[in-house]
């Protein structure tokens, strides 16, 4: 007897598959030229302690990632609860993203966003292919840590709430 289906080549179904795990969401942002350039990204995976790395994945058909990738600081920000807004902005196809989203950049050129329960100033280490996405590895050279705020989370292709038990 089979009780799993075969590898779906379905987009939506994998979709659905994949948004049974509940995720954290970052904002990935760097200053080019001056004006801050971002994205939010929920496949954040811490990866080593020494040396100190974490991941994202960048679909490679992002157009924001190929200019991102040049810069040589990108502040992570851990987003917070509550941060839905600033999330679905850094998500969108707008020119503007950081409309109505509050940050700060620091003098390497990391940005980050106000409110985020973790922010890490990091430099790409290395890339490598993935599929249809690039998987970027992070190294940290700097963090500042919120432990108590409580983390936007993203499951079932939306934001929900952890509950305290």
């Amino acid at each position: 007897m089979n009780l799993l289906d075969k590898t779906p080549m379905d987009s939506v179904l994998l979709r659905r598959a994949f948004a049974c795990f509940p995720s954290g969401v970052t904002a990935v942002c760097g200053l080019d030229c001056g004006a801050p350039l971002g994205m939010a990204a929920s496949t954040f995976t811490p990866v080593s302690m020494a040396p100190s790395l974490v991941s994202i994945c960048v679909q490679d058909t992002s157009r924001t990632w190929p200019t991102m990738r040049t810069l040589p600081r990108l502040g992570v920000s851990v987003l917070a609860e509550g941060q839905d807004a600033a999330c679905r902005s850094l998500a969108g196809k707008q020119e503007d993203r950081f409309t109505n989203v509050d940050w700060v950049a620091d003098g390497r050129g990391s940005v980050y966003i106000h409110g985020a329960s973790l922010w890490l100033d990091c430099s790409i280490h290395t890339e490598l292919p993935g599929g249809d996405h690039t998987i970027v590895l992070l190294r940290i050279h700097g963090l500042k840590v919120e432990p108590d705020r409580a983390p936007l989370v993203f499951h079932g292709s939306r934001f929900r709430r952890l509950a305290a038990s």
